[in-house]
């Protein structure tokens, strides 16, 4: 899933992003924002961690504005202002949750998950997949009850396609699930990590449409009309 991490303290930035790529996000930063608008306007994020105090301005102002244009994304607001006025002002501007600095990365991963599901319209914190069950707090995956054992970006690139059961995922939309912008990209990683899925998943858990992209299918095995992220 890709973050965008919204922060102008580098060392709370730095923090931010290990923290995110440790469980298996592909986080990038920004410390303006202006550098914010400019990413969401060229890169499809899943979430976004947003400082109230930034250089060029509240980032609870921006966040209104990006309201206004009809911006769904899940935003979690990261702030030092704990005062209750604050962290309702943040609420009723369009942040989804508030977390109040200093914090713990496990309550942060833990709210940004929250995030996400809440996002996708799920109320149970597992994905389910016929007889897959995954636990993306946990970092497991069962098949009948068996442990699957799945690599760091074979765990994100699973969950890409989970989250969008049915739909054909581009190329360039899974890529950007998996890496950054300062993670090197090999030219044939994300069909290395296609193959691991399905030696591990079965050959027929991952479907190609080629030319086009991949889709875990749906159970009437067919693709949905309709593509995400180009």
């Amino acid at each position: 899933m890709r973050v965008l991490v919204v922060e102008d303290d580098p060392g709370i930035a730095a923090g931010l992003l290990a923290t995110l790529k440790a469980a298996g996000y592909a986080p990038d930063a920004c410390a303006t924002l202006t550098g914010a608008s400019s990413a969401i306007a060229v890169e499809v994020f899943d979430l976004v961690l947003l400082d109230r105090g930034l250089p060029d301005g509240d980032g609870l102002q921006w966040l209104r504005q990006l309201r206004k244009r009809g911006l769904k994304l899940p935003v979690l607001m990261l702030t030092a202002r704990d005062a209750l006025p604050d962290r309702v002002a943040g609420l009723d501007e369009g942040a989804d949750d508030y977390l109040v600095k200093p914090f713990e990365p496990e309550e942060l991963l833990a709210r940004v998950r929250l995030a996400l599901r809440r996002s996708e319209g799920r109320a149970s914190p597992l994905l389910r997949h016929g007889d897959l069950e995954i636990d993306p707090a946990a970092h497991t995956v069962t098949r009948a009850g068996q442990p699957v054992n799945l690599r760091v970006k074979e765990f994100a690139l699973l969950l890409a396609l989970l989250r969008n059961v049915g739909q054909v995922l581009s190329r360039q939309r899974l890529e950007e699930a998996l890496y950054g912008f300062d993670e090197a990209l090999e030219s044939n990683a994300l069909e290395v990590h296609i193959h691991h899925l399905r030696r591990k998943l079965g050959d027929d858990f991952v479907k190609t449409v080629r030319g086009v992209g991949y889709f875990v299918p749906r159970p009437d095995n067919k693709p949905a009309s309709s593509l995400r992220g180009g």
